[in-house]
């Protein structure tokens, strides 16, 4: 029976197609905690017993030395930076001497060997910053020549290239997206060709043409992913080799690079690489000769945890840069004589913004500590890339919002315009979300985290009966275990799961177990109604990817209150984010349920959905809630500088962050004596108006000192310096046209307003 029930599950795909290079990356990296929720039962013991690790005493000190003291070089010429488009060869050069470029590299060949953690948090606290300089840490430090010669080169190309690499000699880019292939990057046409030269040496005969490579235009060492053919079999490996790994020299003739693309936001040295019949020796694909046709596994287990680092560490940095200058923004910025963060529209946005952003420096260090642990978990990765790229966008539009006309004014003086404008490149690169949402996180999960679903497609695929029999007789158990736990959990609402701590978090465990098992019970019902399908049902995959990801991103906020010892101060933003993640989760679910389709379906969206709605898992935060949760960042607390710690904050008190940051303190320590003149005004000792205003009155009645009245006043003159936006004159804003029609920009410092 079982026999005949295989073959006719393979005749009918019923079971999802795997192709080889899908195969490479099914098998690539380890299940971590995603593996818990699609067995519908997590152990959130195990879970809160995987590390959450702390920087080093080391990765500390250099953080604080050579990565502040770069910050500080940056500062004073960001903007000059973000308008000429240019890396300054000084910056460049302390980013060399300084390691920046060897973060990966183990020490025995000059690198630093710094932690998964270390690497992510310096990515963190450079990118929001600049991008032209954040992204000369960022590629040498992600995946190219490094990190793959690390891992699979030969001990001759770690001998040559690693020392070179971590003293920034070799600058490096990895080429691997072409016009035709991006998303899908198995399908490049760049070509190489197996071939013995007139000396006798076996070379490859590279043509390829490369967009959108990152430091393309200056780098002088590409690792070029391509397509290697060997039709005398020269390398024994069969005429079709597979995608390798070459390195290239710059100067190779027949290579090209040095155009630019113009990426929009904060600009970066981005542009095409071209090779017209480049020749290289075998010697120079990583690995050697046996490295031919490994390029794609390559790729795959170091993109498994690789896309836990460089992208979520720009996104999650973008967002504490983000919360660390709106909070304060708020409280500086009045309306109506009152600081516009007391509004409840505003504030709404603020303490979303602080939440969210605790859940996701949860989640990013969580993650990082997973990889550093030896896990390389590409469904959590692929989830962190493309969960935090998005939300952190939302929240810089919140920012936005809250800075309303400052932060659209740009200059110097923009403190969030710029994070604003390249939000849509962390979107898009390495993986485009709406691929990695819809394909990647539900289609690679559901199969390769699922415990007898793989096995099942191999068991099939070798005609092994007995396999077979024995795992789908296990799928069936555990999708009728999961049933009537499912039921048990809705009737107590996640009460039945328990929980591994107590106290005011321990209800949230419980609603995460009760939303794992509904989820493995809707991802057997898709595998077993819409099968091989899936594929293209992307609507439904992304929601199921949305109910996976933002239990994931939960468990991070969890994970980080216990331990940071349970914090009482950040309760708020635990609940708050917890409570949203939960929210996201009931409109995935509903969604599901509303779009699942045949008969299964038409029995969701009718009595289904009318039960999932009277007894939902999660709603919307509170709105008290959001008031505590935007006080976490509204002065200039110890909370606040935790929350906010490895942002670079800046020291230049005379423009931007900086000003507004210093407008920040001074009205903190003015608030004892605003306090007693807003107590005046109550008594009718003082008229009223402006309590900065009435300064001098309420010292004249001893209502506060001259101290005080001082304090007030210096408060009161960096808060309007705070708030100027910058003006330029016509020369400044459009430039002159000299007689030979070349455009020249007047000096572009900003002009303050009359009356800053």
């Amino acid at each position: 029976m079982f026999a005949a029930l295989m073959h006719w599950m393979k005749a009918n795909k019923i079971l999802p197609q795997i192709s080889d290079t899908e195969r490479l990356a099914l098998e690539a990296g380890s299940v971590w905690i995603d593996g818990e929720f699609f067995r519908g039962t997590p152990d959130f013991k195990k879970i809160l017993a995987e590390p959450y690790n702390r920087l080093s005493e080391e990765e500390r000190a250099y953080i604080e030395g050579p990565v502040e003291e770069l910050l500080r070089r940056v500062e004073a010429r960001r903007y000059e930076i973000q308008r000429t488009k240019r890396m300054p060869a000084d910056l460049l050069e302390f980013i060399k001497q300084s390691g920046m470029m060897g973060l990966l590299i183990p020490k025995e060949y000059g690198g630093k060997d710094f932690s998964t953690l270390a690497i992510s948090t310096i990515m963190a606290k450079i990118g929001p910053v600049s991008a032209t300089v954040g992204t000369f840490v960022v590629i040498p430090n992600s995946l190219g020549a490094a990190e793959l010669i690390k891992h699979y080169g030969t001990e001759a190309q770690k001998q040559h290239y690693l020392p070179k690499l971590a003293r920034g000699e070799y600058v490096p880019c990895f080429g691997l997206t072409e016009p035709t292939a991006g998303s899908d990057a198995a399908s490049i046409k760049a070509e190489g060709l197996v071939f013995k030269d007139d000396d006798g040496r076996l070379k490859l005969k590279l043509n390829f043409r490369k967009r959108y490579i990152t430091l393309a235009p200056i780098a002088n060492l590409v690792t070029l992913a391509c397509k290697l053919r060997d039709p005398h079999n020269l390398l024994g490996k069969g005429e079709d080799v597979g995608i390798t790994c070459v390195l290239i020299h710059d100067g190779t003739p027949g290579f090209t690079h040095g155009d630019h693309h113009d990426p929009i936001g904060d600009p970066f040295y981005n542009g095409p690489l071209e090779g017209r019949d480049v020749v290289v020796p075998v010697e120079q694909i990583i690995g050697g000769p046996a490295g031919a046709g490994q390029g794609w596994r390559m790729l795959m287990e170091q993109l498994a945890g690789g896309r836990m680092v460089s992208l979520p560490a720009g996104a999650v940095g973008g967002a504490k840069a983000v919360a660390a200058v709106t909070g304060p923004y708020s409280m500086v910025r009045q309306q109506f004589g009152i600081p516009i963060g007391r509004m409840e529209g505003v504030e709404e946005k603020v303490g979303k913004i602080a939440a969210l952003t605790y859940l996701l420096e949860g989640a990013r260090v969580f993650g990082c500590s997973a990889v550093d642990a030896g896990h390389q978990p590409p469904v959590v990765s692929a989830v962190m890339k493309a969960y935090t790229t998005a939300l952190s966008q939302q929240l810089v539009i919140d920012g936005m919002d809250v800075f309303s006309g400052a932060g659209v004014m740009q200059g110097p003086n923009n403190i969030l315009g710029k994070g604003y404008k390249s939000a849509p490149v962390a979107i898009t690169v390495e993986g485009a979300n709406i691929m990695t949402r819809t394909l990647m996180i539900f289609g690679q999960g559901a199969t390769r985290c699922h415990p007898y679903a793989l096995n099942v497609v191999h068991a099939v695929e070798r005609g092994d009966v007995a396999a077979f029999r024995k795992n789908l007789l296990g799928w069936i158990g555990h999708f009728f275990a999961n049933g009537g736990r499912a039921a048990v959990r809705y009737l107590t609402r996640g009460a039945s799961a328990g929980a591994p701590v107590s106290g005011p978090t321990a209800k949230y465990y419980r609603r995460l177990a009760w939303a794992a098992t509904r989820y493995a019970v809707l991802t057997d019902l898709a595998m077993f109604t819409i099968g091989g399908k899936l594929k293209a049902r992307g609507k439904l995959t992304g929601r199921y990817a949305d109910a996976l990801a933002w239990m994931i991103l939960a468990t991070g906020a969890l994970r980080r209150y216990e331990a940071e010892g349970r914090k009482a101060e950040d309760l708020p933003l635990v609940h708050y984010s917890v409570q949203y993640a939960l929210a996201r989760v009931q409109e995935a679910f509903e969604g599901i349920y509303a779009n699942f389709g045949g008969l299964v379906g038409a029995w969701l969206k009718t009595v289904g959905l009318f039960l999932l709605r009277v007894n939902p898992l999660g709603a919307e935060p509170a709105d008290r809630l959001s008031h505590l949760a935007a006080q976490a960042i509204q002065a200039p607390s110890e909370q606040y500088r935790r929350l906010t710690q490895d942002v670079y904050l800046f020291a230049d008190e005379t423009r931007g962050a900086g000003r507004l940051l210093k407008a920040f303190r001074l009205l903190a320590e003015a608030q004892g004596a605003l306090a007693k003149i807003h107590a005046a005004q109550h008594a009718r000792q003082l008229p009223r108006g402006a309590a900065e205003e009435l300064a001098q009155e309420a010292v004249r009645l001893g209502v506060i000192s001259a101290e005080e009245a001082a304090r007030v006043a210096r408060a009161y003159a960096a808060r309007l310096e705070a708030i100027e936006v910058d003006v330029f004159t016509p020369e400044q804003y459009f430039g002159t046209i000299d007689a030979q029609g070349t455009l020249h920009h007047a000096e572009m410092s900003y002009k303050r307003a009359a009356n800053a």
